[in-house]
């Protein structure tokens, strides 16, 4: 069962959002997707002070066995790259939540998390 944490925030595309303050939001890709893609070798992101709307793509997630598109959950400027990814993308497999993550947004409007799922919702859409 992969694990779904209750304090963020989901999109349908298997990615999670979370504040990590002031208006910047910190993202990266869900256990369920991890564990779909298999072990990832490589992350791409645009650069920094790009500007994405929501559903834009983001950057690129590639495993041994696909390379994936990475989608913004929300709209705003890219303010942050984890760069621990250039050398150790695995990190993405490994903690998934924590030092995997991937990139951080600058949103005008936190209000526009609630548009995302809960957890709950999230759990209910990879069980079916």
């Amino acid at each position: 069962m992969a694990e779904i944490p209750a304090d963020l925030r989901y999109t349908t595309e298997h990615e999670w959002a979370k504040i990590t303050g002031g208006n910047t939001v910190r993202i990266g890709i869900t256990d369920y997707a991890q564990n779909s893609l298999g072990d990832i070798v490589f992350v791409s992101v645009h650069g920094l002070d790009t500007e994405v709307a929501s559903g834009d793509t983001l950057g690129e997630v590639e495993s041994t066995k696909s390379v994936s598109d990475l989608y913004a959950p929300l709209a705003g400027s890219v303010v942050a790259r984890n760069e621990a990814l250039d050398d150790t993308p695995e990190l993405v497999n490994s903690d998934p939540y924590g030092s995997g993550w991937i990139a951080e947004i600058e949103v005008e409007d936190l209000s526009v998390l609630d548009s995302l799922l809960d957890a709950e919702a999230y759990r209910t859409a990879t069980a079916e």
